[in-house]
C-alpha cells in the first residue's frame, strides 16, 4: 500500500514532516517476517475466489474473515484515516486505493488486491495483480512489465546502494516498454508504523537519494500505466485513477535490507519453498 499522508492524498509522494527511519533489530526483523508471510498468505488464499461474477466487496469480506479469524491478525487499512474496508481493490484504470464495493468483476478485467496485516504490532504489506477470466493482451503485458520492474527495483537493493538506484531500475524498464510510471504515489518505510520514511519513489537517477543500510524495511510497489502517467483522485477521497482512463497495474513487496543484499518478506508460499 502506497505512502500515506492525509486521507485526500493517501500514498501521495510529497514533502512530510521529518520522521525517523527505523532500523529493525534482529527480533523486530523476525516479527516483520511473520507479518509479511501472513500478508502473502491472504493473497494466496483469495486467488481462487477472483473469478468473473464476484464483487470486490465479497473479496473484501472473505479477506477480512481470513485475517481476523484464521490469522488472528488485524487488517491495517480498516478505519486507517477513515478508509472503510479491510483491503484495497483496484480494477482496470484504478491506480491504487480502490474501495471494495458492489462492482462485479468480468472476464478481461485486471485487478490489484492490496493487503496489509498487523501481527504483534508489526505490519506486512503486499499487493498482487489478478487477471479475470480470459486476459487481454494489453492487460497481461502491462501486469508482466510491472512485475518485472518491481523485481528489478528489488534487486537493486543492497547496503551502500541508494534509493535513486531502485527508482532508476524500475523507470528504465517501464519506459523501455512504452509504459509510464506514476509519480504522485510511492513506496515507503514500514514497521511498527504503517507508513514510515523513507519515501520509495519508482523513478529516479542512479547515485541519488538516501543510502540503504541493513535493518531498513521498505515497500517497493510500482504503479505502471498503459497510457500517460497522469492520475486524478476521485470524489470519495481515496480512489486514484488514470486521467486518460488507460489501464494501470501494481505489484508490491515488503523488503528487508540485509548485510549482503535484500530479503523479500512477502513472498507467496510457493516462492518461499522454491
Amino acid at each position: 500500500m502506497s505512502r500515506a499522508g492525509l486521507p485526500s492524498d493517501w500514498g501521495r509522494a510529497a514533502p512530510y514532516p521529518p520522521m525517523q527511519i527505523t532500523i529493525k533489530t534482529p527480533e523486530e526483523q523476525e516479527k516483520m517476517r511473520v507479518a509479511g508471510r501472513l500478508a502473502a498468505d491472504v493473497l494466496d488464499m483469495i486467488g481462487s475466489y477472483v473469478t468473473p461474477g464476484v464483487s470486490t466487496g465479497e473479496l473484501n469480506d472473505i479477506c477480512h474473515e481470513f485475517i481476523v479469524g484464521k490469522l488472528d491478525a488485524i487488517p491495517a487499512p480498516l478505519n486507517y484515516r477513515g478508509f472503510p474496508k479491510s483491503i484495497c481493490t483496484s480494477v482496470n484504470h484504478v491506480v491504487c486505493h480502490g474501495i471494495p464495493g458492489e462492482r462485479t468483476l468480468k472476464s478481461g478485467d485486471i485487478l490489484n488486491i492490496d493487503v496489509t496485516v498487523i501481527k504483534e504490532g508489526f505490519h506486512g504489506d503486499t499487493s498482487r495483480m489478478f487477471q479475470i477470466g480470459q486476459p487481454t493482451v494489453l492487460g497481461e503485458r502491462l501486469s508482466r512489465i510491472c512485475f518485472e520492474s518491481m523485481w528489478l527495483g528489488i534487486r537493486a537493493i543492497k547496503p551502500g546502494a541508494r534509493l535513486g538506484d531502485v527508482g532508476y531500475a524500475i523507470q528504465t524498464h517501464v519506459e523501455k516498454n512504452r509504459f509510464s510510471v506514476v509519480r504522485e504515489y510511492c513506496g515507503h518505510g514500514i514497521g511498527r508504523i504503517f507508513h514510515e520514511d523513507p519515501q520509495v519513489l519508482h523513478y529516479g537517477k542512479p547515485g541519488t537519494g538516501i543510502d540503504l543500510v541493513p535493518g531498513m524495511t521498505i515497500t517497493v510497489e510500482p504503479m505502471v500505466n498503459a497510457g500517460k502517467r497522469d492520475v486524478r483522485l476521485l470524489g470519495d477521497g481515496w480512489t486514484v485513477v488514470t486521467r486518460d482512463h488507460s489501464l494501470s497495474a501494481q505489484w508490491e513487496h515488503t523488503v528487508l535490507v540485509t548485510s549482503t543484499g535484500f530479503e523479500v518478506l512477502t513472498l507467496a508460499a510457493a516462492d518461499r519453498r522454491s
